[in-house]
């Protein structure tokens, strides 16, 4: 059986490379889906696919994380995923994308949900800001604040693998963002800003394949700090490159579910590999083989570092249509 995907957000659904790609499920907020119809929706994805992985961004209101874990805990099924991301809105539905490429491939329930974990590492995702004075989630100097309020002013943030920050029209700018060493597309979603650097400064300097637009996700205002802005994200676009990226880590089995996973923890039950004997190689290594030169080099990092999955948080009382209470 394949394995289903889901998101809590449609804008998280981008344009399918190819027409082979399929859809991952939306998962309605509380405040537009009883929790009965939640239920039977998410029970009817387990029994048509057998796994769920749910992909949703750390900032998730709290109401609708909350609705996650209990309508997981009321299914009392280790089948489904939860999987919080730190990334802002448009690489989060990158990496949706990414994986919908991935779960056609033949890899198993668990070894798919910890490739997203996985993945995030190879995701250069960033925004042209007209103003950082309100931006939390990249380190910003004195001098950048101040200079946010200066007419006309223009950032280039980069977010992830590693915050980055240059005022456009700079000595410094002309040096750019770190750019990855690896083949990659760049999809670009403009806001409130004009999208020019993004479109076409970038592209020439990161030596991008393509450049594809999106729709700017509602979030990303919020995500950022201002209306004022042109997201970005280059990654990895060739299916088979993410196959060979993810096929060369290590495989163990869980020891909690048994299922088959790379890294350190498990995806579905949270639950974390014995400590390896001393000698032993590292759970997340990859293989002693190469990995192909057309892919990125996969590091024991990169295969766990990000943030493991949580377990179900205590969750508030919650009426049951079936007298069951979490």
């Amino acid at each position: 059986m394949s394995t289903a995907l889901a998101v809590t957000c449609p804008d998280h659904l981008l344009a399918a490379p190819d027409r082979h790609t399929p859809l991952a499920h939306v998962l309605s907020p509380p405040g537009e889906q009883p929790l009965d119809a939640a239920l039977a929706e998410t029970q009817g994805l387990l029994e048509r696919h057998g796994h769920l992985v749910t992909v949703f961004p750390a900032t998730l209101p709290l109401r609708h994380r909350h609705r996650l874990h209990t309508v997981r805990s009321l299914l009392e099924s280790r089948r489904i995923a939860l999987l919080p991301v730190e990334l802002p809105p448009l690489a989060t539905g990158v990496l949706v994308r990414q994986l919908r490429q991935l779960s056609l491939c033949d890899f198993t329930p668990g070894v798919l949900g910890a490739a997203a974990r996985l993945l995030t590492h190879y995701l250069y995702a960033g925004a042209v800001l007209g103003s950082v004075a309100k931006l939390d989630r990249v380190p910003v100097g004195v001098t950048s604040h101040a200079r946010s309020w200066l007419p006309g002013s223009r950032f280039a943030v980069l977010a992830a693998p590693t915050p980055e920050l240059v005022r456009l029209g700079t000595p410094e700018a002309d040096k750019g963002l770190t750019a990855p060493q690896f083949a990659t597309e760049l999809t670009v979603a403009p806001g409130g800003l004009a999208a020019d650097w993004a479109l076409h400064t970038l592209p020439a300097r990161w030596r991008v394949g393509h450049v594809h637009q999106a729709p700017l996700p509602r979030d990303s205002a919020d995500w950022w700090g201002t209306t004022r802005l042109t997201e970005f994200v280059a990654a990895i676009p060739d299916v088979s490159v993410l196959y060979q990226l993810v096929a060369s880590v290590r495989r163990d089995e869980c020891p909690g579910c048994g299922l088959e996973l790379i890294g350190d923890r498990c995806a579905f039950c949270a639950a974390s590999l014995p400590p390896a004997p001393p000698g032993a190689p590292s759970a997340s290594a990859p293989p002693a083989s190469a990995p192909p030169a057309s892919a990125p080099p996969v590091s024991a990092a990169s295969a766990h570092s990000a943030a493991p999955p949580e377990p179900d948080p205590p969750e508030p009382a919650v009426a049951d249509p079936r007298g069951i209470r979490p």
